[in-house]
């Protein structure tokens, strides 16, 4: 096109040699005239201009466009798909959405930071605009926050979504160049991607160390050609930096949460009087989301609006100790929606599903990430509990819970892969504290937990290569042996996750099974001694494992720390 353009301004020029010839020599009386001639030879002028601004614009490269995603990357980004969300059922944050797709279209140097307390509906805002984004063309990637080593390797994923060769990771991965500067210049390079970061909240550790997030040397940056996302329960903007732009979000008007509340229960009342329930739950979307999974269910005692506030009022005022919720502070949100979530315990009970609140509770001593489903059994909850339980009860309290909306479950059958259940965040915070409220001894919890994450292990060892979808999945949970009131003898305890290291490295996991190492060479250089063979062992072990991510000057650092 730019050559089309280059020949049409040297035919104009060609023709306007002997037009200027002719003019010259056999002038007509019409050229004779000045105010004829000289706006023929501006115009002739003009256009050669503009062909020629035209020719250049044309032999420009295009912008810079997301490539697509090629067969080495596709296998890892079913993991990095953004949760889905019913955008039709998202109301109150128009505002805040507003913002957002405004810089997703304009990042203009900056990243966006969706903040508040637990519960508020973060993860909701970020989903939605995930949704927008996709169909509006753009890449979208998500990002659940676990801990730094995870990070890194779904930031190298998303980079080589985006294209960045081979060639060039391995060099980082060889020490020959800062990993992150070459996955954040491959990010600069492309546009209309959309990268959210959930659960961002522990900002000390998303790295990698020493690097501060609002020194924007590290993971986060605000450089990239679409635009980064993070979630975070932090709010303070020294914690981000000047190109950061905050989207605080607070507890949704009555309005707005009202209709929160008839999207979920449709035939339990008027517009008022779920804005009036919505505002006693204080607008947080979490409690008004379990309030209408509870009303819609056709056995539940309390089936409107007015009644389930009318039963939160009998002893809300004294559970909190104000007459006027406000949702905002995390202690009192914490209270608003254990009261919401204890009705809908109360109704599983009601329904012969007495093991609900005993099972909710134990649940809530795992990790914040999804639990196996074989981690639950009968045995693990008869023997915290001191009941009597079946398959059969153990399922339908599963079940229960699932149908409330207080436990999330992963469709297997259809995704082919290990079952899980999960807890949300604040559900298990809640229910934690809970148990040690109401528990005697907590330990006798704690114990079984422990006693079952160790036969857990065994059993994956066992499966061989079978067991290893399900060792990815208990990593994260075993750390808890560890904890220090010493549920289990330190050598049974740590002994357990080294087997389970061992497990991931024939995986090829390695991300995981570094952090397990890590956390052996830290209690054993606590309760051991730093030159302790054990603690040497661990040492190296905790190398060899950052040797076969790639980080090798690391790697090469704590071999010579145990040579010396």
């Amino acid at each position: 096109m730019g050559s089309l353009a280059a020949g049409a301004l040297a035919i104009v020029m060609v023709l306007l040699g002997p037009v200027t010839n002719y003019a010259s020599e056999f002038a007509p009386a019409w050229a004779r005239n000045p105010w004829v001639i000289w706006p023929v030879f501006a115009g002739m002028a003009l256009l050669s201009v503009g062909l020629g601004l035209f020719s250049r614009r044309l032999d420009e490269p295009p912008p810079a466009q997301l490539p697509r995603v090629g067969p080495l990357a596709s296998a890892s980004l079913d993991s990095l798909r953004p949760p889905h969300v019913p955008v039709d059922r998202v109301h109150g944050r128009e505002t805040e959405l507003g913002r957002l797709t405004g810089m997703l279209h304009r990042p203009g140097g900056r990243f966006a930071v969706v903040c508040a307390a637990g519960g508020i509906g973060k993860t909701t805002v970020a989903a939605t605009l995930c949704a927008q984004a996709e169909k509006a063309g753009h890449a979208v990637f998500w990002i659940r926050w676990r801990d730094p080593v995870a990070l890194a390797e779904h930031l190298t994923q998303v980079a080589l979504a985006c294209g960045l060769p081979l060639g060039v990771l391995e060099q980082a991965r060889a020490g020959h160049d800062n990993l992150p500067d070459v996955v954040w210049r491959q990010l600069s390079d492309v546009r209309k991607w959309l990268l959210v970061i959930d659960n961002a909240d522990d900002t000390s550790r998303i790295g990698p160390e020493p690097e501060k997030v609002s020194d924007y040397r590290g993971w986060v940056r605000p450089h990239g050609g679409g635009l980064l996302l993070l979630t975070s329960r932090d709010t303070a903007p020294a914690t981000w930096g000047p190109c950061a732009e905050l989207v605080h979000l607070a507890p949704l008007t009555a309005r707005a949460a009202g209709r929160v509340l008839r999207d979920a229960a449709p035939g339990a009342g008027m517009p008022e009087e779920a804005e009036a329930l919505a505002a006693r739950l204080g607008g947080l979307p979490l409690a008004l989301h379990a309030a209408g999974a509870y009303l819609i269910r056709p056995t539940s005692r309390y089936r409107t609006f007015t009644a389930y506030q009318q039963a939160l009022e009998e002893d809300l005022p004294s559970l909190l100790g104000a007459e006027d919720p406000n949702a905002a502070d995390p202690e009192v949100a914490r209270q608003v929606v254990r009261h919401t979530w204890e009705l809908s315990l109360d109704q599983l009970a009601g329904e012969e599903h007495p093991l609900a609140r005993p099972l909710l509770r134990l649940l809530a001593l795992y990790a914040d990430a999804p639990i196996p489903l074989s981690l639950i059994t009968p045995d693990l909850l008869a023997t915290a509990t001191g009941q009597t339980v079946t398959q059969v009860k153990l399922d339908a309290a599963l079940g229960g819970l699932h149908r409330y909306g207080l436990l999330g479950a992963s469709d297997a059958l259809e995704s082919g892969e290990v079952p899980t259940v999960a807890l949300h965040p604040l559900v298990r915070e809640i229910n934690a504290l809970a148990l040690t409220a109401e528990s005697p001894d907590v330990s006798t919890w704690r114990r079984a937990v422990a006693h079952r994450l160790v036969a857990a292990v065994a059993e994956i060892r066992q499966a061989g290569r079978s067991g290893w979808p399900t060792a990815r999945l208990l990593a994260p949970h075993l750390p808890f042996l560890l904890a220090p009131d010493g549920l289990l003898p330190f050598i049974d305890a740590r002994n357990a996750l080294n087997d389970l290291a061992y497990v991931l490295a024939g995986a090829g996991l390695h991300a995981e099974r570094l952090t397990l190492h890590q956390i052996v060479l830290d209690a054993e250089t606590r309760l051991l001694d730093p030159e302790h063979p054990d603690t040497l062992d661990s040492r190296t072990n905790l190398a060899n494992a950052l040797n076969d991510l790639g980080q090798h000057a690391q790697a090469a650092d704590l071999h010579r720390q145990t040579l010396d």
